[in-house]
């Protein structure tokens, strides 16, 4: 009997496809033991393994890069070969293999670890986010919304994970914060693997050809054949994030391979893919500087919370959560408004939205300068700023990065939309090398000060900061740090903010463009 007529159809649940439930949660238990891990790598490098900062600082960009730079291949895996499904399967178990092995110290399997979360997240990162899109059919108004809703599970996840996971380390040791984040993600395979159980995807996130999948090189199929070179690929990785010193070389051969297949894919669509695919280049440039400044929050700003920061109920490694607890707080009346403002026909466009997200970013990064103001004799600000500063870069990070998933899966030609997510993350790959270069701008050596110290950016430090070099030089190193982390996120928050008036500027250009798409 048909069903299709009832109000409430078993397929859904709260308004939104059932299978979005699922997805949730598993991303939720994917991203508690990423950033886990995340909060604690840093602080694990500098105390622990005791790497001077521009080594951490060196090893983390490599690794936060190079997480981003594999969904372009895992994307294109699933495009052709394996499928949604198996592809984020794949990742999660990789990416468990390579949290368990952190707990073993010593540098291969350090630097081994690394790799294995590094490939499993190329396979699991941009695969449930286009899953997420396949629940939604083109033009369905509830799509910004549910990636929305997703983006909240991802920041559940990461809000929880370096509370959690900090106090493990801190209370038991480093590596059970390590193991904690590999249970997580073993969770998140548990959900995901009941979600494919009770049929809740139905046909969606199949091999998308299963006689090419099934064709046999050297004995093995292509599926297995996947898994094979994920685990050869591992010592490579592993490579580049040790000599991390030569990663510039790897940049440009991901912008060939890049730039040469979005060429190619360009040649195969309509003209009025055309526009939108240029669209989509043009929102992943804007995302790359957004991440490049944005990312300063797993580096630079923890370090700059435990030296320069009086603390209050959470220790550095938890200042990680601040960001993600804020937008649990917000994810929700952000997909409530946006559906409000879409009723009302007043929803702004997506190429207004991005330009807004950058004008918070901005804004958020001038407030963590402004601490200056409020600095005591031991070269320590006050808290508040931290967290209204994180407060309001979380606003400008929700008009920005859910909506850039969910028009990626709109602009991109339907048999390229994997790999055009792939395109969307390598944003990050850009923006965690780039945040690399910018963090190790905040370093203090020899009392040497750094380019925004003089010159326009120089009087622009000292106008929103209070503070010069010579009063800096004249003070204790810790005050010559202080000096160092402010005057370079001053900088970048005035950057970010004239990029952003730029966007919204050019907006009308974009949304016609877009050809249609909101």
């Amino acid at each position: 009997m048909s069903i299709s007529n009832s109000k409430t159809p078993p397929s859904e649940i709260f308004g939104h496809p059932k299978g979005l439930l699922y997805l949730f949660f598993a991303e939720l238990w994917e991203r508690f033991s990423f950033y886990g891990m995340r909060a604690l790598l840093v602080l694990y490098m500098t105390k622990h393994l005791l790497f001077d900062d521009d080594m951490a600082f060196g090893v983390y960009a490599a690794y936060m890069s190079l997480v981003y730079v594999t969904p372009i291949i895992g994307g294109i895996l699933a495009d052709k070969v394996l499928g949604f499904r198996k592809a984020i399967l794949l990742g999660g178990v990789l990416m468990a293999l390579g949290h368990f092995f952190l707990t073993i110290e010593l540098p291969v399997f350090f630097y081994g670890s690394l790799a294995l979360i590094i490939v499993g997240n190329g396979f699991f990162k941009p695969n449930i986010s286009s899953f997420v899109g396949e629940l939604y059919k083109q033009g369905d108004s509830r799509r910004d919304s549910g990636f929305t809703i997703f983006y909240l599970g991802i920041n559940l996840g990461a809000a929880i994970a370096p509370l959690v996971c900090a106090w493990f380390a801190e209370t038991y040791g480093w590596h059970y914060g390590f193991v904690l984040a590999g249970i997580g993600m073993l969770i998140g395979l548990i959900v995901f693997k009941k979600g494919l159980k009770s049929n809740v995807f139905e046909a969606k996130g199949l091999v998308p050809n299963s006689e090419l999948y099934h064709q046999k090189t050297i004995g093995l199929n292509k599926g297995q054949l996947a898994i094979l070179g994920s685990f050869l690929a591992v010592p490579l990785f592993a490579t580049i994030v040790r000599f991390n010193e030569f990663e510039h070389y790897l940049v440009w051969i991901v912008s060939t391979f890049l730039i040469g297949y979005i060429v190619y894919v360009f040649t195969k669509v309509s003209s009025i893919e055309k526009k939108r695919l240029l669209v989509a280049v043009y929102f992943t440039v804007l995302y790359t500087l957004f991440s490049a400044i944005f990312e300063q929050a797993g580096s630079s700003l923890t370090l700059f919370a435990d030296r320069n920061v009086n603390l209050v109920g959470m220790d550095a490694a938890g200042t990680n959560s601040i960001n993600a607890g804020f937008i649990i707080l917000l994810a929700i009346p952000f997909s409530m408004l946006w559906t409000f403002l879409s009723k009302k026909k007043k929803n702004p466009n997506s190429a207004v939205k991005f330009g807004l997200g950058l004008l918070f970013l901005g804004l958020g990064f001038i407030i963590f300068a402004l601490s200056a103001h409020s600095v005591d004799s031991f070269a320590r600000t006050s808290m508040l700023y931290l967290v209204l500063g994180y407060l309001v870069l979380t606003v400008g990070e929700l008009f920005l990065s859910p909506i850039g998933l969910s028009k990626m899966t709109e602009l991109s030609p339907l048999k390229y939309v994997a790999f055009i997510m792939g395109v969307w993350f390598s944003a990050n790959f850009y923006g965690h090398f780039f945040a690399g270069k910018i963090a190790k701008l905040t370093t203090v050596s020899n009392g040497e000060a750094n380019i925004f110290s003089s010159g326009v950016f120089g009087d622009i430090v000292t106008f929103i900061t209070g503070l010069t070099p010579d009063i800096a030089t004249q003070s204790s190193e810790s005050f010559q740090q202080l000096f160092s982390y402010v005057s370079v996120y001053a900088s970048f928050g005035v950057i970010s903010l004239i990029v952003g008036i730029f966007a919204i500027l050019i907006s009308p250009v974009i949304k016609k463009m877009m050809a249609g798409i909101h």
